[in-house]
């Protein structure tokens, strides 16, 4: 049974960091694209971020700069290093590996004074 679990959202204020974690059970995260995304309160869902097989990456371009995407094998883990967060940056973040119906059930950041 595949499962993802994000992990790592919590509190922060502006411009502070967080790192989630999206670990994976059910399968190799190696063989597939993975994307984080956020939705916050009454907007759709949107993507954050990617990262390919082959490690290529893709960002929003409101996470251009302070968004980084990473994967270790190893754990079977995707990453998303968030830095500079604003307020606007709160939503529930979730992975997806890309083209699939595996979603995780999200990890809450909040961003605020």
């Amino acid at each position: 049974q595949v499962q993802l679990v994000e992990s790592g959202g919590g509190l922060v204020q502006p411009g502070g960091s967080l790192r989630l974690s999206c670990a994976a059970s059910g399968i190799i995260f190696n063989i597939y694209n993975v994307d984080w995304y956020r939705q916050a309160p009454g907007k759709q869902r949107e993507l954050v971020a990617g990262i390919s097989r082959a490690g290529n990456t893709i960002y929003a371009d409101s996470a251009k700069g302070r968004f980084t995407i990473s994967r270790d094998s190893a754990k079977n883990t995707v990453y998303l290093q968030m830095d500079s967060l604003k307020p606007e940056d709160t939503a529930i973040y979730y992975c997806n590996t890309r083209g699939t119906p595996h979603w995780g059930q999200g990890t809450q950041v909040t961003v605020c004074s």
